[in-house]
């Protein structure tokens, strides 16, 4: 029964890592993406993929908030120096 349980529990979290996360850029209005594998918590570096820019980037998560059916995720861009708010997806 706990093999079972344990089994489910990891099936459902293996499931919810799989996906990317999509969103836009709120000031430039561009695609962005947060790929799998990438733990978005305050503090967290992550990876994203900035469309408008062709390429990856890697930011650091300052603040997150649920904003109806978004989350809006507040992230200091490492490499350019920039705060940016992105608006994702709440599926």
């Amino acid at each position: 029964m706990i093999k079972c349980f344990a089994l489910a529990i990891g099936l459902v979290l293996g499931a919810s890592d799989a996906y990317a996360w999509d969103g836009t850029d709120t000031t430039t209005g561009e695609s962005v993406e947060i790929g799998k594998g990438n733990l978005v918590r305050t503090g967290r570096d992550i990876e994203i993929f900035d469309s408008g820019a062709g390429e990856y980037r890697d930011v650091t998560v300052e603040s997150i908030r649920r904003h109806g059916s978004t989350v809006e995720v507040e992230v200091y861009d490492n490499e350019s120096g920039e705060y940016r708010t992105l608006e994702m997806e709440d599926d």
